[in-house]
């Protein structure tokens, strides 16, 4: 077997490999898709049908309007926003202090972050209920955006502190150099070089934020107030489940995700660090 061949063969084994990752990742979105169109009765048929014989698309106004799922996509677009603005906003600047200053103290303090990273959330439930009541922040989206910020910052200043570590120190001395401050060569130089790693702490960020559940069913008892996760619960009925709707709100709830990966997976996968220095 010739060279080119086995090149060729090992190139769309990639593929082929590349192709049933894909196709194993996206069946149950799929599926959950398949499921919100598909008429009631078809839904308990054996066996099951893969698509539907009737196309229908009325649980999606059904929860979109009925089911309040504006109102509440709504507040998790603000938690999760909010969320990822204010994390990676304090997570950049502690990451770049990390990385590139000698800090008394500075590495106990990183384990000290990273440690609590393996506390469960549920032990912090209590202590953070108690705290959020007393700053008068319980049943606000405010409070909530708090305490979603206190978990992503910690792997956020971890990845942002490692981003900024691999970058030449050149980028910055040299707008030193040229009459900039600290932290204007930060935002001016570092930053834009930068973007890939910030783009991956925000992603981290916001997936968080959108997808929490407990803390948004313990600190929000106003209806008005729920996030798309206390929603979905919400449609689970205690002897029965109207899987229709369920499967449309989930398909709802997912979309953002996927948005936001598609916006910015070009950032993620670009290194715009590399030769960023001549010579």
């Amino acid at each position: 077997m010739t060279v080119p061949v086995r090149k060729a063969l090992a190139a769309a084994g990639k593929y082929v490999l590349l192709l049933l990752m894909a196709a194993f990742c996206g069946f149950p979105f799929l599926w959950m898709f398949l499921t919100s169109v598909k008429p009631a009765p078809e839904l308990y048929r054996t066996p099951p049908t893969f698509l539907p014989e009737q196309w229908v698309a009325a649980a999606y106004p059904e929860v979109w309007v009925n089911g309040r799922f504006v109102l509440y996509f709504w507040n998790s677009l603000l938690v999760a926003g909010f969320t990822t603005l204010l994390a990676v906003a304090l997570a950049t600047l502690a990451g770049y202090g990390f990385a590139r200053f000698r800090i008394p103290g500075g590495r106990a303090m990183l384990l000290v972050m990273l440690f609590t990273q393996m506390f469960p959330a549920v032990l912090l439930a209590i202590p953070y209920y108690v705290l959020l009541r007393q700053l008068g922040l319980l049943n606000s989206l405010s409070g909530l955006v708090l305490v979603n910020t206190t978990f992503a910052l910690p792997l956020a200043t971890w990845t942002l502190r490692n981003y900024f570590l691999t970058m030449p120190k050149e980028l910055e001395e040299a707008a030193l150099v040229d009459g900039c401050t600290r932290l204007g060569a930060l935002w001016r130089v570092i930053l834009p070089v930068a973007r890939p790693g910030v783009m991956a702490a925000a992603i981290f960020c916001f997936i968080n934020a959108w997808n929490e559940f407990m803390f948004a069913n313990t600190f929000i008892s106003r209806a008005a107030l729920r996030t798309l996760p206390v929603a979905l619960h919400g449609l689970i009925g205690q002897y029965s489940t109207d899987w229709t709707l369920l499967m449309a709100g989930s398909v709802i709830t997912t979309l953002p995700i996927a948005a936001v990966f598609l916006l910015v997976q070009r950032h993620l996968v670009s290194g715009l660090s590399a030769g960023s220095v001549k010579g």
